[in-house]
This record gives C-alpha cells, structure tokens and sequence, in this order.
C-alpha cells in the first residue's frame, strides 16, 4: 500500500514523498522547497519524477543530490521535454575535481511532446549526457513492486502528470486448503501467475494439476496514487486527466487558487478549486487531495480553498 507524505510546509513549494510497505525505496514526486525531507530519505529515494522545472518544483535539486553523492547508486530521474539538459547544466554549476566516477549516476528519462521516452546516463566527473535509446512507452518506470504511467499536460509548457500503481498480488487462503504451507504454496503462485492450469504441484507428496487449486488463490488488486501537478483547467487537460486517473484510489492534485480567483488562474495556466474538485469527482477517485497553493493566502485562506474543494468533490449531487 502506498504512504504518500508532503514533504513540504505550507509556506514552502511542493514535494511529495511516496513509499511503499515492505518495500525499501523511496520515490519523490517533485523537488519543491522541502524542509522536511530528511538526509536518509534522500539516500533511499530511487526515482525522482519531476512534474516541471519551474522554480517552485525544481529547486531543491540540489539538496538531494548533494545527499546522494556517494551512495554508488544509480537514480532514475523522470521528466518533461528538455530534462536531460536541464539535469546536467544544474550539476554542472558544482566543481567536480575530488569526486569518484562511481559516486553516483543518473539515468534521465525524458518524456518527449512526439509521445517517446528518450533515456541518457549523466555522472560524474564530467557529467557528459550519455545517450542510451529513444522508443515509444507504455510505462515510464518499473519495478517488481509498482508501475509507473504518466500524461502530460499543458501548464503553458508540457508538464507531467504521474499514476503510480501497485503491482497486484496473488494471495492464498490456507484456511481451505487440506495441506500444510509449503513450497507448493509458491510454486502454484507461480504456475498462476504465468496461467499455466496444466503445471504438476507436488503437494505433500502428491502431484496435483495446479488448476485444480487455483480456487485457493485470489488476487488482490494493487492500489493506485496519482499526482498532478500545475496545469490549465482546460477541456483538453481534463480529457487526458480522465484517460489516466479514472476510478483512482487516491490523487493529489494542484488546487492554486480558490474559485473568486479564477481570472489569476486562467491567466497563469493554473487550476482552481472548483475545476480541480469538479475533474476528481468526474473521475470517480476515491480520496483526492487539494495541494500547492498560491503563496498570496494566509493560512486561514488555505483552509477556506480546502474547504470550497471539498464542498464540491463530496457533493453527492
């Protein structure tokens, strides 16, 4: 299950740290000012996916990567068109002449506006953008754990909006089954999992057809978290937020400015509370979450533009 944390107060720009249970990694969803992110989660974060490179959203950069120098890992780092070029002249403004070539690489995965993943390795010392391939994508990260889909959208420039999906699992209810756990437990996961009915389970000595015990097995279905940040609330922009987060468990959206100030987000190809609440609940997501408000409200004003949000996305009518 995912555990998504602002890593950023309110008077701060916007980061949010995802993570998983049982699972090791962190993955960091735009790199605002952050003073909550803390030095460990910078060392166990494996992939970065940057929204944007405004200021607001790329900033802190730096702090994570001066966390990862040494940790000899290689971080995926994920973002809208021009990336690459961006990464590298923002290291490049560090001198580099007493750091082991190993200390760290990034491997950039740019999402080009032709719809294609163009893949490149930066490290140091030189930080050469090494080019890997260019192809088209279904998924723009993945692991055993989850997979990674994204749309981009216009905020007067491509920016990247993510849904993260845990990957399902299969589980076994023991409590009907006649045999003790075993090793058949993972071997008929496996024949499963790969639809092979036909597999011989060797079960307490006896060799059973794995369909045969398939009704042990149940899948459960992996949750899903979207994160979507600045963008125009546009039809086109709503078009595409519905193709990716319909039915979604959980989705933090931008929520910049409250409804009386429409005509500033407009104007700054921003969302607003009423737009923002409105496309949640036209997606039929399940919890969704108001973030990244303009600096121009106090605090009690953020608390009346979460309230306008939630007075439309829970309105039953």
């Amino acid at each position: 299950m995912f555990q998504p944390i602002i890593k950023s107060k309110q008077n701060e720009d916007i980061s949010i740290l995802v993570a998983l249970d049982n699972h090791s990694s962190y993955y960091l969803c735009d790199c605002g000012e952050a003073s909550d992110l803390t030095v460990r989660e910078c060392q166990n974060i494996s992939a970065l996916f940057i929204s944007h490179t405004h200021i607001d959203h790329w900033i802190n950069f730096d702090f994570v990567l001066r966390h990862q120098i040494g940790t000899q890992k290689q971080i995926t780092l994920i973002g809208p068109p021009n990336i690459t070029a961006q990464l590298q002249a923002k290291i490049r403004g560090y001198s580099w002449n007493l750091i082991e070539p190993n200390s760290v690489t990034y491997e950039v995965r740019e999402i080009t506006e032709a719809g294609q993943l163009k893949k490149a390795l930066l490290r140091p010392p030189l930080w050469d953008i090494e080019p890997l391939d260019t192809k088209d994508y279904d998924t723009v990260y993945s692991n055993k754990a989850l997979d990674v889909y994204c749309t981009l959208l216009d905020h007067k420039l491509p920016t990247v909006a993510y849904l993260f999906k845990e990957k399902d699992t299969t589980k076994i209810n023991m409590q009907q089954a006649e045999w003790n756990p075993g090793r058949w437990v993972g071997q008929l996961k496996t024949a499963y999992d790969a639809q092979l009915p036909d597999a011989l389970i060797e079960v307490e000595r006896q060799s059973l057809k794995a369909g045969d015990l398939f009704h042990l097995l149940e899948v459960k279905k992996g949750q899903t978290l979207g994160v979507i940040m600045d963008h125009a609330a546009s039809a086109e922009n709503h078009t595409k937020i519905k193709a990716l987060f319909t039915e979604c468990d959980q989705v933090f959206i931008e929520s910049f400015y409250k409804e009386e100030d429409k005509e500033l987000a407009v104007q700054n190809y921003h969302s607003y509370t009423k737009q923002s609440a409105k496309i949640m609940k036209d997606c039929r997501v399940k919890e969704a979450i108001p973030v990244h408000f303009s600096r121009k409200y106090s605090v009690e004003e953020v608390e009346e533009l979460k309230a306008e949000f939630y007075s439309i996305f829970k309105n039953n009518s």
